[in-house]
């Protein structure tokens, strides 16, 4: 089983040192980068002979360069990187403008080491992590901020596509709906890209808020942890 592959960006050399040990010792994941520092980061993922990061684990308020600039530098030059937010920083109300920023998951410090492995391993899986809590939170706060689409509802998403998003809705990986609607996992994350295209999101946490909005899916048909 191949690991998943981390990186850890946090200016409290402590807490690095502990979670990069933490997650070492699992047989699951692997820390391939630590840092303190932003800026060392933007070096490593330049470097194409660097082994691969699957996600990043991000603090908000660092010495050098604060997260989001972080977040900002990496969703523009590295989108595939997914990353989480891991800050003393957290508030509800910043749900929203973190899930637009593109951030697979947005969490407080304080969590004990196994929960974020759990929610690392989500995240590896589904491509975000939203816990019931948040899904309330970020419908409430992006609902009257969502554009509106140009077309009329019924034009904007094909059958095919509102059927994509209600499998991503459940967590089914491009694997998994592939082999479900008898079509190529390409063209699944091709289906999967031109709906972040048209409903101006970044990742699946702004889709699942859209179908939620738009009653494609309830919150009761998710399926989340």
């Amino acid at each position: 089983m191949e690991k998943i592959k981390l990186a850890l960006v946090d200016d409290d050399y402590l807490i690095v040192t502990l979670l990069k040990s933490f997650f070492n010792q699992d047989q699951s994941t692997q820390v391939v980068y630590d840092t303190t520092d932003g800026y060392q980061l933007f070096n490593y993922l330049e470097e194409k002979n660097n082994e691969r990061i699957d996600i990043l684990l991000l603090d908000l308020k660092m010495k050098t360069i604060d997260g989001l600039e972080v977040l900002k530098h990496v969703k523009t030059n590295h989108p595939e990187l997914k990353v989480v937010v891991v800050s003393s920083h957290y508030q509800d109300n910043s749900i929203g403008f973190m899930t637009k920023e593109g951030v697979a998951g947005f969490l407080p410090k304080g969590m004990s080491p196994f929960e974020l492995l759990d929610i690392v391993k989500q995240v590896h899986k589904n491509g975000f992590y939203l816990n019931k809590d948040q899904m309330e939170i970020l419908r409430e706060q992006i609902s009257s901020k969502v554009s509106k689409p140009m077309l009329d509802e019924d034009e904007l998403l094909t059958d095919r596509e509102k059927e994509i998003i209600k499998l991503l809705c459940q967590q089914k990986t491009a694997k998994e709906i592939g082999e479900h609607l008898f079509i190529t996992q390409r063209t699944v994350e091709g289906h999967k890209n031109n709906l972040f295209t048209k409903i101006g999101v970044r990742n699946v946490a702004g889709l699942i808020v859209y179908a939620l909005q738009k009653h494609i899916v309830t919150l009761e048909e998710l399926s989340l942890n």
